[in-house]
């Protein structure tokens, strides 16, 4: 599992530390020349061959910086059907919207409908542009153009914002070297311990200032390790005795580490990146869990509602753990957050003997609108990192982690489980998520498939009834044939899959008429 670990560096030393400026000012700019060498179709090999001649540099960091745009223009390649299809999303939306708007089925809440509309014409028009673009790199097989520094600081320059010094900063606070067990770890970038001083340090080598046919001098600086992990990072860059030699000197096996080196705000950060051994295991959709206690996990943007199940499927214990601040906090202080909330989840279940954890395989699903407060939920909360948290934590402390399919789990949960054990919505649907990953299903209760049977069957035959006027005069009738492929569905619900019953139920569920009846089974 790879890990990264960031660290800080904390000296004084401004003549190396102007060094190390002019180092990462050179990679910078080496870095973008192989960039727009690779984009004129020129070979790596002979572009690692000329770095070191231009730009003073060694092999090695040529080699690195070869790969950082080799790495970034293939993932801009990966993207570019993505970012088509989300674009051609927007338009349809747009393009809804307008049409709703025009013909009265919706009334602008904010502003006149001529604004409204006008508006909405000229976000179809930039999004139009934005997709005949991006079919256009589609088709030659090129890439949209990438600003080194970041788009958002480029525009703050165009308008004065920045100082053409800080651009240029911006431009070049990246130092990169690879891992190579063979060179203690590194060979450019290489971590130390001094175990009289206790310090850890960081040795830079610079070419730079390589005198002719001799070896680079190294920078040094001292480093800032977490106290969490000062032993993790000691043990790694120390190295591990695997015997003696012939003279009775200890053989040393050495793991091999990537540094990255970034500088922000006048601060230089070191972040580590390394394999790390772990004892857990992520189980195939279809492998069964062994263990005696299971632990179902439903993931909220406020909230992770966590229940117990044996490994029979029994209901055995849950209990929330709130985190209501991910909400509207910034990145760092999010992280923090996450790491917090999934540390007292897991030493929960440690105390409660549970041996595997099975999560929603869920992504948030972008509106592809203009809802402000939804794209910034959906853009701050970062599922992914939450439930990646949850995995990797997971995996580290040797749990089996499991991915289930998360439909229905919270209609279920409300109307199976949720009176019946005294829990909320969401520790039901954790429940649900459990029982899930053991294979279990979950049909109906015989009181759910009466409603569905008569009254909802009832209630779907008289709108069909009432609509029928009205859906001669349109020319999809697309909710007619929703209600008439549910009616199919409940005559033939012994060959329907399971969930569209729930689905079925999930659609009436909050309807006026049937409030009060499906809370109360």
């Amino acid at each position: 599992m790879k890990t990264v670990r960031e660290m800080k560096i904390v000296s004084h030393d401004a003549s190396q530390l102007r060094s190390l400026d002019e180092l990462m000012r050179v990679f910078g700019s080496a870095k973008r020349y192989a960039f727009n060498r690779l984009l004129e179709g020129r070979n790596a090999k002979d572009i690692i061959k000329h770095l070191p001649h231009q730009f003073q540099l060694n092999k090695r960091f040529a080699e690195d910086a070869v790969l950082l745009v080799q790495s970034l223009i293939s993932s801009q390649r990966e993207l570019l059907p993505i970012r088509l299809e989300n674009v051609r999303a927007k338009i349809e939306k747009t393009e809804k919207k307008i049409d709703e708007y025009q013909h009265g089925r919706k009334i602008p809440k904010k502003v006149d409908l001529s604004t409204c509309l006008d508006g909405l014409h000229r976000r179809l028009e930039k999004l139009k542009s934005k997709e005949a673009e991006l079919q256009r790199h589609l088709e030659q097989g090129t890439i949209p153009r990438v600003i080194f520094g970041g788009k958002e600081n480029f525009y703050k320059r165009l308008k004065g914002k920045i100082t053409n010094e800080e651009w240029k900063d911006l431009r070049s606070n990246q130092l990169y070297a690879r891992g190579d067990k063979s060179k203690k770890g590194n060979l450019n970038i290489r971590l130390t311990y001094d175990d009289k001083t206790y310090q850890c340090y960081v040795e830079i080598a610079n070419p730079l200032g390589q005198p002719k046919g001799k070896h680079a001098p190294r920078l040094r600086f001292p480093v800032s390790v977490p106290e969490k992990y000062e032993e993790e990072i000691i043990d790694l860059v120390m190295g591990e005795q695997v015997g003696v030699n012939a003279k009775g000197k200890p053989i040393i096996k050495y793991r091999p580490y990537t540094v990255e080196i970034k500088r922000k705000n006048g601060e230089y950060y070191i972040h580590l990146i390394y394999e790390e051994e772990v004892y857990g295991r992520e189980l195939a959709y279809d492998e069964p869990i062994q263990a005696e206690r299971i632990a179902g996990m439903d993931i909220n943007i406020d909230r992770i509602a966590v229940s117990i199940v044996s490994k029979q499927g029994n209901f055995l214990k849950s209990k929330v753990f709130y985190c209501h601040e991910l909400e509207y906090v910034r990145t760092n202080k999010r992280n923090n957050i996450v790491g917090e909330t999934v540390r007292d989840v897991y030493d929960w279940l440690l105390q409660e003997n549970v041996g595997a954890v099975v999560i929603e395989n869920i992504q948030l699903r972008q509106q592809h609108d203009t809802d402000k407060r939804f794209n910034r939920l959906t853009h701050n909360f970062k599922k992914k990192k939450l439930t990646d948290t949850i995995i990797r934590r997971g995996l580290r402390l040797g749990f089996r982690i499991k991915k289930v399919n998360p439909a229905y789990t919270s209609v279920i949960g409300r109307f199976k489980y949720m009176k019946k054990y005294g829990l909320s919505v969401h520790e039901s649907a954790a429940l649900v998520i459990g029982r899930r990953g053991l294979g279990h299903q979950e049909r109906l209760p015989k009181e759910l498939m009466d409603i569905i049977k008569t009254k909802v069957k009832r209630h779907l035959i008289a709108v069909l009834g009432s609509m029928e006027e009205s859906y001669k005069q349109s020319k999809s009738g697309t909710k007619q044939r929703q209600y008439i492929m549910m009616l199919q569905k409940i005559e033939n619900f012994k060959q329907e899959h399971e969930w569209s019953l729930w689905n079925i139920l999930h659609k009436f569920c909050w309807m006026n008429q049937y409030q009060i009846q499906l809370r109360e089974v």
